[in-house]
């Protein structure tokens, strides 16, 4: 599993109220998006940067989105590109359940030498 965690800065007219009725509206789109398991739509307390924490079956499943369509999305809604973060997820433990997850090393991944 890979988590990435995704921020991209605000220009000014976009305030926290605007920013969650966006979320609101985009948010039943992510459920048929291949590879994505969850998505938490995110913005700072403080303002001026938003984003989402994903939960991937694969890092190419996560890359595969962040590369299409979206991307361009992004920048053309938010006049920049987004910061993406990539990290093995290890555990994950879901307290309304109490239910912990944990998953198995991943599989090494072939690099360019």
């Amino acid at each position: 599993m890979i988590t990435a965690i995704v921020l991209y800065d605000l220009p000014p007219h976009i305030d926290k109220e605007s920013c969650r009725r966006h979320f609101h509206a985009i948010a039943p789109g992510f459920l048929e998006v291949p590879g994505l398991i969850r998505k938490q739509f995110i913005h700072a307390t403080e303002g001026g940067y938003a984003g989402g924490s994903y939960l991937w079956e694969s890092l190419e499943a996560a890359q595969a989105f962040y590369s299409g369509p979206w991307r361009e999305g992004i920048i053309q809604r938010y006049g920049n590109p987004p910061r993406i973060s990539y990290f093995d997820t290890f555990a994950i433990a879901d307290v309304p359940a109490q239910q912990t997850t944990t998953f198995e090393a991943p599989v090494a991944r072939a690099t360019a030498a």
